[in-house]
């Protein structure tokens, strides 16, 4: 069961690091906090020297991640963030790069960065058809969303992998909205996948982590090397954090992904929205508001709901990109391609999904009062 090939994946989750520890006995993973290891001998080691390079907790996790993506080599780092770093720094100055256009405002901020450095180019697309017009021999990378965030636009990651290897580029996928539960962007032709591991898969809202896992072990090798020399690896702690939100990751899912289908539900029939953005799968919705001047009154009185940035964990959040997560994005650009003012995120928590309705039915309520 080495890759988790004869064990359903939820099965895989609530084992990782279990019968992993003979001398104690332990079911719980330790928790290293060494930064140093002692060498047996000149010229000998146990195998861990120097906590950034190896860590124990962190190989834990490190390992669940690559099985997770069915991939070869996992590295947990120290945000989502730096996850996109490490990918990115792969390239040579010069590289131009095809990205979905709807994406994460962090993202869209650094590559911003990296553009006024001189370092890459950025070509941002819509749908499948523009990702397939915009490649070329001059393209190093293709960056993917999907579903995109925050309007959950789905691409064909099978379609644009196999365009994209045909000018030797590399796909790499952000797979935070759906984790390997729901997609595996490996299986589907990715090189590389990426994710905000402070999210779903943590889960609690109470860690900073970010994931990178490749299939190729020469990408792999390549990546942890630059991650050992950068050093924005995941702290033990945070390690053993990520491994305990991962565990009960496979029943989550499940109640994020059926409150949401209800709330779907109940936001389509509601008059005061105009439009919900919600895929069919997964626990993240979208949806524009009849009204962007009442945004603030709705927000205030949602008593369950908690207005605030990121996404994943336990607690049913609202999120107002226009201000939070996108706000680096300029106005005429955002707006061109929908993501407008009246436009509110939720991510679906795991709390009874009568009292979630119930609590936005309320708040929608005050606004005709």
């Amino acid at each position: 069961m080495e890759k988790g090939e004869e064990m359903a994946i939820e099965t895989f989750l609530a084992q990782i690091g279990n019968h992993q520890n003979p001398a104690t006995g332990a079911i719980n993973t330790p928790l290293y906090f060494s930064t140093t290891y002692e060498h047996p001998t000149l010229g000998e080691s146990t195998g861990f020297d120097y906590t950034r390079t190896k860590n124990p907790t962190r190989d834990v996790v490190e390992h669940a991640l690559a099985v997770l993506e069915n991939g070869a080599v996992g590295l947990a780092t120290s945000s989502g963030m730096s996850a996109i770093q490490l990918v990115l720094n792969q390239f040579p100055i010069g590289s131009q790069i095809v990205a979905s256009r709807d994406l994460y405002g962090g993202s869209y901020r650094y590559f911003k960065e990296l553009e006024k450095k001189g370092l890459y180019k950025f070509i941002y697309v819509d749908d499948e058809n523009q990702f397939e017009g915009a490649m070329n021999e001059r393209t190093t990378a293709v960056f993917l969303e999907t579903p995109s965030n925050p309007l959950m636009r789905e691409v064909s990651i099978e379609k644009i992998a196999a365009l994209a290897h045909k000018v030797q580029a590399q796909v790499i996928v952000d797979n935070t909205f759906y984790t390997p539960l729901i997609q595996r962007p490996l299986d589907l032709g990715a090189d590389v996948v990426i994710h905000s591991a402070t999210k779903y898969l943590g889960g609690h809202n109470d860690l900073l982590a970010g994931a990178v896992i490749t299939k190729d072990p020469t990408i792999g090798e390549k990546l942890a090397h630059d991650l050992n020399t950068t050093g924005a690896v995941l702290s033990p702690f945070d390690s053993w954090l990520l491994i305990r939100g991962l565990k009960t990751l496979g029943l989550r899912m499940e109640r994020h992904e059926s409150n949401a289908r209800a709330i779907f539900d109940y936001l389509n029939n509601e008059p005061q929205v105009k439009e919900v953005f919600y895929p069919g799968k997964g626990g993240m919705i979208s949806f524009k508001i009849e009204s962007a001047a009442t945004i603030v009154t709705f927000l205030k009185e949602l008593k369950i709901f908690t207005f605030a940035e990121s996404l994943g964990g336990v607690e049913s959040l609202i999120t107002y990109p226009t201000t939070q997560t996108h706000a680096d994005i300029p106005k005429e650009l955002r707006e061109s391609y929908g993501l407008t003012e009246d436009l509110l995120r939720i991510s679906t928590g795991i709390e009874a999904s009568k009292d979630l309705i119930a609590d936005l039915k309320q708040a929608f309520s005050k606004l005709v009062d």
